[in-house]
């Protein structure tokens, strides 16, 4: 293939990854600190791409040259960025979910596939104390922060922090088609982390633990409702009933992990979920589609609760409550 058309195929490529709302020339020229001219002549390669302009761009919108060279290599190319102790900011981490997941919503054809063996991260946010314990959680427990070791959770003041853009992140996540798939283990992590705490003497107040049952049960009936109308909103707004962006799968065999496949206009992105916090990306077509494969596969296993099959929608937030409900007896007991 001449350069000139590995070029163009270079930027088609990268061009279907940026949101149909900004301008894909300015955006090439920002990142270059070209001029607008030079970027389309670039593009429509009248001048030929330099290295490590090809290198630039291929970090920032994270393109693997090996599919676009069509190099059988083996390998497939993920990106990520380690959470830890040293560079771990969850302000960031909340934004680059949030800048990823607005990315999502501007393409005109979009889908979300989530294999949820935890609660989704997204819906958390919509209760200030629940997000507050998960991220304290996170911080204490996961990345063990030395400010964190002896604090006791009443004593964290972090619900302002983690509002704003944690609304954001719903809102927008919200906007965009999502298939969940769930099963009745899915809220059994959150259930293990609040036992683990009480049996720690981390919480100072027993009202502190009721108030968590309380949000965390609210937030499974929030979940049913959406289920109900197959239409995901905040909870403190009402379905439009105009909308059919959710779909509810209930998998009564086996969720192995917290994955996530992204398509927006042809193109595909699957998500890793490792170490709690950590995602790893690829845009690798291969594996991409084994991935589509693998939830194709999962959703046949499945049963759909969302919009119809109102027995088994119940039968499984049945199932969800009576596992809050047990663990709420035991814990508080």
């Amino acid at each position: 293939m001449p350069n000139t058309d590995l070029q163009q195929l270079f930027f088609q490529h990268v061009k279907s990854l940026v949101p149909a709302n900004i301008s894909f020339v300015e955006t090439i020229a920002d990142l270059l600190n070209i001029s607008t001219d030079s970027a389309y002549r670039r593009i429509r390669g009248e001048k030929q791409i330099s290295l490590e302009e090809i290198q630039k761009l291929s970090t920032h919108f994270k393109v693997s040259l090996d599919y676009l060279m069509n190099l059988n290599s083996n390998s497939i190319v993920f990106f990520g960025n380690v959470v830890d102790h040293d560079n771990f900011s969850f302000e960031s981490y909340l934004k680059g979910m949030v800048d990823n997941i607005r990315k999502i919503k501007g393409a005109k054809q979009k889908m979300l596939y989530y294999e949820a063996k935890d609660l989704p991260i997204f819906y958390f946010f919509q209760f200030n104390e629940l997000a507050a314990f998960k991220y304290f959680f996170w911080m204490k427990t996961i990345l063990s922060y030395r400010e964190y070791s002896k604090m006791q959770f009443e004593d964290n003041d972090i619900m302002g922090l983690l509002h704003e853009p944690g609304l954001e992140l719903i809102s927008t996540y919200n906007e965009v088609p999502s298939v969940e798939i769930w099963g009745v283990e899915s809220v059994n992590a959150t259930l293990r982390q609040i036992d683990y705490y009480k049996q720690a003497g981390v919480f100072k107040k027993r009202e502190t633990i009721e108030h968590l049952f309380e949000q965390l049960q609210t937030l499974i009936e929030h979940i049913k409702d959406q289920a109900e109308c197959g239409e995901k909103y905040l909870i403190v707004e009402e379905p439009t009933g105009k909308k059919d962006n959710y779909q509810l799968y209930f998998n009564e065999i086996f969720l192995g992990h917290n994955s996530i496949l992204v398509e927006t206009d042809g193109n595909q992105a699957a998500y890793i979920n490792y170490g709690v916090l950590n995602y790893i990306t690829t845009f690798d077509p291969v594996f991409c589609n084994y991935t589509k494969k693998s939830f194709e596969n999962t959703i046949k296993k499945s049963l759909l609760i969302s919009s119809v099959s109102e027995k088994e929608r119940n039968r499984f937030f049945n199932m969800l409550r009576e596992n809050i409900s047990i663990a709420r007896k035991n814990i508080l007991s």
